[in-house]
C-alpha cells in the first residue's frame, strides 16, 4: 500500500505543469459566473423558491466546483487514454440522442433532456464531446490518406453528419456550433477544401430545411433578418418587439444601459425582464451591471483560451491526436462563448446557447470541465518552443 501511494505520488510530481494562462482564464470565467448569476437569479428565486437567492447561487457553486474537479481529473488522464474510447463513447451517446425522441423531457420549451428520478441532463453536450474526440482519432488515423474520398472523407461525413442531424432535431444552434468546430479540425486535418465545402453545403441545406419545418426557429431568424422568408410564421408575431423579438430588444437595452462602467454589482433592472437572464443572456447582465468594461475583460479571458488553445497547446502538440483535440475543445469552448456574447449584442439571432463556465447549467458546465481537462492535459505534454 505504502509503495502504490508512493508510486502514485511520484508519477503527480513528475508531471509538467499545466499551462497556468488557461488555469487562470478558466478561474476568472468561474469566479465572473458566480457573481452574476448570483445578480441574475433573483427573479427565479423570487417565483420558485420563496426568495431564496441563496439556494440557486449554491447549487451553482456546486455545478463550477463539480465542472473544476473534473477538469482537474480529467488533466492528470493521458489524452491517448481517453481517445481509445471515442467510438463507443459516441455510438452510447448517439443511442442518448435517439432516447430524447422517445422518452425526452421539455424543459424551456426544448425537449432536449432525459431525467432518470432526480437527475437530468442534455445528451447532446455528451454527443458534441464524444464526437470531437471521434473525430480526431480518425484525423490522425487517416493522415496518410487523408485526401481520399472513400476512406478518409465518408467515414468523417457519416460520424459528423449523424451526429449533427440528431443534434439539430431538437438544437439547431449546438448542431451548428458542432458542425463548425469539427470542419475546422478537418480542415486543420489537410482534408480537402472541396469536400468540406460540399459538407458545409449539406449542413446548410438541412439547416434550412429544419428550419423551415420548425415556425418558432424560422422566426427567430426573421426577427434577426427583419424581413418576412419564410411561410410558416406569423409576421405580426414575428416583427413585434413584445412578442418574438423581446428576448433580444431587452437584452439591448440591458448592454445601453450598462456604458461604459456598468450600474454596478448587484444593480441590473433588466433582469426582471430577460427571459433565463441567467443562462441565455447572462452576458446582457454582466455587460449592465460592469459596462462595456467588463464586457470586454470578461471576452478577453475567452481570447486567451483562444491562443493559448489554439497557438500554444494544439501547435505544440506532441502528435496529430494531440493537435485534433486541441483544435476542436478550443474551438468549441470558444465558439460558445463568442456566440453567446453575439447573440446578447444583437449580432446573431437567438440562440439559447450558455456561455461556458459562466451561465447557469448543469450538463454544459461538466462538459467544459472535461474538454478544458483535455486541453491542460496536453498543455502537460506540449514539445518545448525551440
Amino acid at each position: 500500500m505504502t509503495n502504490a501511494v508512493s508510486t502514485i505520488k511520484h508519477k503527480l510530481v513528475d508531471r509538467a505543469p499545466a499551462d497556468k494562462y488557461v488555469i487562470w482564464a478558466v478561474l476568472g470565467l468561474a469566479a465572473v459566473g458566480i457573481v452574476a448569476v448570483y445578480s441574475a437569479i433573483t427573479f427565479l428565486a423570487e417565483t420558485k423558491a420563496g426568495g431564496n437567492t441563496e439556494a440557486f447561487l449554491w447549487r451553482h457553486v456546486v455545478r463550477v466546483g463539480l465542472a473544476l474537479g473534473v477538469m482537474g481529473a480529467v488533466s492528470l488522464i493521458d489524452y491517448r487514454t481517453l481517445a481509445r474510447f471515442s467510438k463507443i463513447a459516441l455510438i452510447g451517446a448517439l443511442g442518448l440522442l435517439l432516447a430524447v425522441q422517445i422518452v425526452g423531457v421539455t424543459v424551456g420549451g426544448a425537449e432536449r433532456w432525459i431525467r432518470i428520478g432526480s437527475f437530468g441532463f442534455q445528451p447532446s453536450d455528451v454527443a458534441k464531446v464524444a464526437l470531437v474526440m471521434y473525430v480526431a482519432v480518425l484525423l490522425a488515423q487517416k493522415q496518410s490518406y487523408i485526401k481520399s474520398f472513400t476512406r478518409s472523407f465518408l467515414p468523417l461525413f457519416f460520424w459528423i453528419g449523424l451526429t449533427v442531424v440528431l443534434i439539430g432535431v431538437e438544437d439547431l444552434s449546438t448542431a451548428a456550433v458542432v458542425l463548425l468546430a469539427t470542419l475546422t479540425m478537418c480542415f486543420v486535418g489537410r482534408v480537402s477544401v472541396i469536400q468540406l465545402g460540399g459538407l458545409f453545403l449539406v449542413g446548410a441545406l438541412l439547416g434550412t430545411a429544419m428550419l423551415m419545418d420548425s415556425p418558432s426557429r424560422a422566426a427567430r431568424v426573421e426577427a434577426y433578418l427583419g424581413i418576412d422568408l419564410f411561410p410558416n410564421t406569423d409576421t405580426e408575431q414575428v416583427f413585434d418587439q413584445q412578442a418574438e423579438g423581446y428576448q433580444a430588444h431587452q437584452a439591448r437595452i440591458a448592454i445601453a444601459m450598462g456604458g461604459l462602467t456598468g450600474v454596478g454589482p448587484g444593480k441590473s433592472i433588466q433582469r426582471d425582464f430577460l427571459p433565463a437572464p441567467y443562462n441565455d443572456f447572462i452576458f446582457a447582465i454582466i455587460a449592465e451591471e460592469y459596462g462595456l468594461v467588463g464586457a470586454m475583460g470578461l471576452l478577453l479571458l475567452f481570447c486567451v483560451l483562444l491562443v493559448r488553445g489554439l497557438l500554444r497547446i494544439a501547435r505544440h502538440a506532441p502528435d496529430p491526436l494531440g493537435l485534433f483535440l486541441g483544435v476542436g475543445f478550443t474551438t468549441m469552448v470558444v465558439l460558445y462563448g463568442f456566440i453567446h456574447a453575439g447573440v446578447a449584442s444583437g449580432l446573431l439571432p437567438v440562440t439559447g446557447l450558455p456561455m461556458p463556465l459562466v451561465s447557469y447549467g448543469g450538463t454544459s458546465m461538466v462538459t467544459t470541465g472535461f474538454m478544458l481537462g483535455v486541453l491542460l492535459n496536453l498543455s502537460r505534454q506540449t514539445r518545448p518552443t525551440p
